[in-house]
């Protein structure tokens, strides 16, 4: 059996697949990385079972500095019109959003950072993906702009108290996570180096590395299982919302 193929488009080198990469390897799907600053995206999504967006310190239409974020916008909004499997984070979400007919902008409450809870919305109960996930999973924020408003007809999925917009599928099988889960301690601190004004937004232990270590063993055993259960939406193995399972036939 050929292994699913995913296209991994990585918009910053402060931010790669890491964890991600780990746990969809030991699902058996192949992962083609696409370093969008070095080389560009392809023109069209023939050939791959699903897209993974991650996250970069550019603003989702910043198209002036950074001309190939209209080709990722492209791109998820050809992902959500074919039903693919996606999954896109930070700024991938807001390029998700910003594709399908949301707004994104500059978070008027300034910077949401550090190790935080998100709370599951009613409708996530219904999800594939967010069903079996806690009430309230600790996620990594690090982000100043914000999904705005919701694509028409998206589902939010998870909510926090700074940004409400935290978690949402678009279509069946597109989601946007405001927040990270991909992340290891070492990535974290190094974005806390690289903004000390937003990490200042955090609360100081909260750039520990005992404290950081603690959390991201915690956020692995809630998320991880989240990335398999994506890995079997795009094996056919788990259905997206919206269509029946296989149908036996009548005896």
């Amino acid at each position: 059996m050929t292994s699913p193929r995913l296209l991994v488009l990585q918009p910053s080198k402060s931010d790669p697949l890491a964890k991600l990469g780990t746990w969809l390897a030991a699902e058996g799907v192949e992962l083609d990385l696409v370093m969008l600053r070095e080389a560009p995206a392809p023109a069209t999504l023939d050939g791959y079972d699903g897209v993974i967006c991650l996250g970069g310190e550019m603003g989702a239409l910043d198209d002036l500095d950074h001309p190939w974020l209209a080709d990722v916008r492209k791109l998820l909004s050809s992902a959500v019109s074919k039903g693919l499997p996606t999954l896109a984070i930070c700024l991938g979400a807001q390029l998700l959003a910003a594709a399908t007919g949301g707004q994104v902008r500059k978070g008027p409450q300034g910077p949401e950072v550090g190790i935080l809870l998100v709370a599951k919305r009613d409708v996530a109960g219904n999800d594939p993906l967010f069903a079996d996930l806690p009430f309230t999973p600790d996620v990594v924020q690090f982000h100043s702009d914000e999904v705005h408003l919701l694509p028409p007809g998206a589902e939010l999925l998870a909510a926090s108290p700074k940004y409400p917009n935290q978690a949402f599928r678009v279509g069946t099988s597109a989601y946007g996570l405001q927040f990270h889960i991909e992340t290891t301690p070492e990535i974290v601190l190094h974005w806390a180096d690289k903004d000390p004004e937003a990490a200042a937004c955090a609360r100081p232990q909260h750039f520990d590395r005992d404290f950081l270590e603690e959390a991201h063993r915690d956020i692995e055993e809630v998320w991880r299982p989240f990335v398999a259960r994506f890995a079997q939406l795009v094996r056919g193995e788990l259905s997206p919302v919206g269509r029946l399972g296989t149908q036996l036939p009548l005896v």
